[in-house]
């Protein structure tokens, strides 16, 4: 396809004076993508999330202990920007008609189409019974049960962010907590960074089982892959996480795990009226390194996304993803947190800030990451 090809975004449907941009899903990136829209562009924007509250999933470790993270409305986000916002969930995507059809209501047709379905557990990944902390409703369900008189272990299947951040906040509260881990704990940190994440662990009692696939959970804890079992009254899973097959469904060019394959402005290699971002995107560096699920790299391709979509429908050509990692801030309960600096390429610095300097600037960042979605303007590092 040349590059004037790629470039052009044909008349609206129906002869309509403006373009039509749909943004399927409200996590980080399709709120942030379907706000720096409304600001780029003149276009009408419309946002379908399945659920009318936007969903701090960065705090649902701290839900499920029993806080209670801000869960916006949607309407009042979007209160004053122009931007519609429907209720539903997208069941189909017909790119040759530029159509998406929706569980509950009428189809809607579009010009551009901003894919931002995130990411959910896989199923397959730990046969049982296991609870997750990946949405709101999964956090609530933990929570609920964690309430139970008959609830004593809980074991923790993963050791990276998601696992660390709920074992550890599970052990402030006093919780008796087993983190199981298929690696060495923090083996993608540096050596300072792994021996803190250590430290909390032992001094939040916390139990580490290293080296070991869960392979099935039970109603009595897990069974591991080399026949060793963990007790457990709750199994909570971090680990295995897949895409809405949506985009494989529709024919677009999709990576191993169902990630749609976007060149560098983000746009579809297969579908060019097609963009993604966040989890549901396999976009790469300039170095063709795979951006890592996560919301420090979703809300930079949100912007990036208004910023192609807003060159298109100038006639212009969009302008590359640039992205750099800096650092990777965990959570390790409310008084303690590990900031580990990182390579551009996300490869661990020795440089760390840990302790309650580290908690606060974790909270800082929890804070702006809802704070950019009613300002789109806000640099998130693209």
């Amino acid at each position: 396809m040349t590059t004037t090809e790629t470039n052009t975004v044909r008349a609206p449907h129906g002869g309509r004076d403006r373009a039509h941009v749909v943004v399927l899903g409200g996590g980080y990136g399709g709120h942030l993508a379907a706000q720096a829209l409304a600001v780029r562009t003149d276009a009408r924007i419309t946002l379908v999330n399945d659920g009318d509250r936007f969903t701090q999933r960065i705090r649902l470790h701290e839900a499920a202990v029993g806080q209670e993270p801000a869960a916006p409305r949607y309407v009042d986000l979007l209160a004053g920007t122009g931007v519609a916002f429907v209720d539903d969930r997208a069941v189909g995507l017909d790119p040759a008609a530029r159509r998406v059809r929706l569980r509950d209501g009428d189809p809607l047709d579009y010009d551009l189409l901003v894919l931002a379905l995130g990411s959910r557990p896989d199923p397959d990944a730990l046969p049982g019974p296991v609870f997750e902390v990946s949405s709101a409703e999964g956090a609530a369900r933990l929570r609920e049960r964690l309430a139970a008189d008959d609830v004593g272990r809980v074991a923790v299947v993963g050791g990276g962010l998601t696992g660390l951040e709920l074992a550890t906040e599970l052990g402030e509260t006093g919780r008796p907590t087993t983190l199981v881990t298929d690696g060495a704990l923090g083996a993608d940190l540096s050596a300072r960074g792994a021996r803190h994440v250590r430290e909390v662990c032992d001094r939040l009692g916390i139990e580490v089982v290293e080296h070991a696939r869960a392979v099935a959970a039970h109603d009595d804890g897990l069974t591991l892959a080399d026949g060793r079992t963990v007790a457990a009254d709750i199994v909570v899973g971090t680990t295995g996480f897949t895409v809405p097959s949506l985009a494989r469904e529709a024919g677009l060019a999709v990576d191993e795990h169902g990630r749609v394959l976007v060149d560098a402005a983000l746009r579809s290699r297969s579908h060019p009226e097609i963009l993604a971002v966040g989890d549901a995107a396999a976009a790469t560096r300039p170095d063709g390194q795979v951006l890592r699920m996560a919301c420090a790299t979703a809300l930079p391709a949100a912007q990036q996304a208004a910023r192609t979509v807003a060159a298109l429908l100038a006639g212009t050509a969009p302008r590359p993803l640039r992205f750099r990692f800096a650092i990777r801030c965990i959570s390790l309960g409310r008084r303690d947190g590990l900031v580990q600096f990182v390579q551009p390429d996300d490869s661990p610095r020795e440089l760390v800030v840990t302790g309650r300097l580290a908690a606060a600037v974790k909270e800082a960042i929890v804070v702006n990451a809802l704070r950019v979605q009613r300002h789109p303007r806000i640099p998130t590092g693209a």
